[in-house]
C-alpha cells in the first residue's frame, strides 16, 4: 500500500508564511493571521517580532480555557470578513467568504483544495461518461469547498451539517461563486444518513469530513472513534456499485493514513477494485517545512 503526501497546487489567495511552536502564520488574500496549530512541534523561521509585525490577526486563546477557544486581536483596518479566490487549470473558479470565529477557524481549510481539485475532476469524468448529474452528498460539509467544487462540476449536491450558521454561510459561499442549485440540510449526519437507507436512496458520491466530536442539530452526541465505523458502513449502501467516488478526511491527531485505509476497506465493498489513494495532507511554509494537515483516503470506481 502506497501512502501519499498531498498538498494543493493552485492558490494564490492563499500562503503558509511560517509555522513553529504550535502556531502557523498565514496570508489570506490580504489578511495574514497567527493562530495555533497542535502539529507545528518545530521551531519557528522568523522571529517573534516578524511574526508580531506581519500578524494582522492574532489569535489568543482564553486564560483557563479550552485551546481551540479565544478571541482575535486586530490591526487597525483589519476586517473581520473578507473574500478569497479559488481557481485551478481545469476551470475550477470558487470565492469565499472567510470571519475570523472563536473557535481559531476562518471559515476555510485551504489544504482541502487538493481534494476540490479531485471532486472537481471527478465529477467532470462522470459526466463525460454519460452520468448527466451525478449525485453527490456531502456530510459534515462545513461552509462548503467541496459542495461548490461538485457543483461547479455539474453534480446534484446535497451539503449536510448540523449548524445552520454554518450552512447559511455556505450558501453565501455558493452565491459568491456564480453557483445555485445545492440542497442544504441542517440534520445530524448520522441521522440523515440512516434515513437515506432507509429510502433506498443513492449517490455516484460521497464526500466525509467528521470532527473529532461534534453535537447535532437536536444535541445527537458524535465521537469519531465510537462512530465512525456505523458511518462508513451506512454510506457503503449509499454509493452506487459502479461509476462511483468517496473522499473522506480525518484530523484527530493519532488517527493514520493506515486507520483510515482499513476502515474503507472494511466498510465499502466497492473499494476491492477501485482505484485508491491514501495519505497525508500538507502545506508548506515559505521556509520549506511541511505542516501536517489531516489524512485522507480517496477512491474511484469506474
Amino acid at each position: 500500500m502506497e501512502l501519499s503526501l498531498l498538498t494543493p497546487g493552485h492558490w494564490t489567495d492563499y500562503e503558509l508564511l511560517d509555522s513553529g511552536d504550535g502556531r502557523k502564520l498565514e496570508r489570506f488574500g490580504r489578511v495574514v493571521t497567527a493562530r495555533p496549530e497542535p502539529q507545528a512541534l518545530w521551531r519557528p523561521s522568523l522571529s517573534e517580532q516578524a511574526w508580531e509585525a506581519r500578524a494582522g490577526a492574532l489569535f489568543r486563546r482564553a486564560r483557563g480555557g479550552s485551546e481551540e477557544r479565544g478571541e482575535w486581536q486586530l490591526r487597525r483596518g483589519v476586517p473581520q470578513q473578507w473574500f478569497v479566490d479559488y481557481r485551478n487549470p481545469a476551470g475550477l473558479a470558487l470565492r469565499m467568504r472567510l470571519g475570523l470565529t472563536s473557535f481559531k477557524h476562518v471559515g476555510l481549510f485551504p489544504e482541502q483544495a487538493a481534494n476540490w481539485d479531485y471532486i472537481y475532476d471527478t465529477v467532470r469524468a462522470l459526466r463525460a461518461e454519460g452520468v448527466e448529474r451525478p449525485a453527490v452528498l456531502n456530510l459534515f460539509a462545513y461552509t462548503g469547498g467541496a459542495s461548490l467544487a461538485a457543483c461547479a462540476a455539474g453534480a446534484e449536491v446535497t451539503h449536510v451539517d448540523s449548524v445552520r450558521q454554518t450552512v447559511t454561510w455556505s450558501r453565501e459561499n455558493m452565491e459568491a461563486s456564480g453557483l445555485d442549485g445545492i440542497r442544504w440540510v441542517v440534520e445530524d449526519a448520522m441521522k440523515f444518513v440512516r434515513r437515506e437507507v432507509r429510502r433506498g436512496k443513492r449517490y455516484r458520491g460521497i464526500i466525509l469530513d467528521p470532527p473529532s466530536y461534534g453535537r447535532g442539530a437536536d444535541g445527537e452526541k458524535w465521537v469519531l472513534e465510537e462512530q465512525i465505523g456505523e458511518m462508513l458502513a451506512l454510506c457503503a449502501g449509499l454509493l452506487e456499485p459502479t461509476g462511483c467516488f468517496v473522499v473522506l478526511n480525518l484530523y484527530s491527531m493519532g488517527l493514520s493514513a493506515l486507520l483510515a485505509r482499513t476502515l474503507v476497506d472494511g466498510a465499502f465493498p466497492q473499494a476491492a477494485t477501485a482505484r485508491v489513494e491514501q495519505g497525508e495532507l500538507y502545506v508548506t511554509d515559505s521556509m520549506a517545512k511541511r505542516l501536517p494537515l489531516g489524512v485522507f483516503l480517496r477512491f474511484r470506481r469506474g
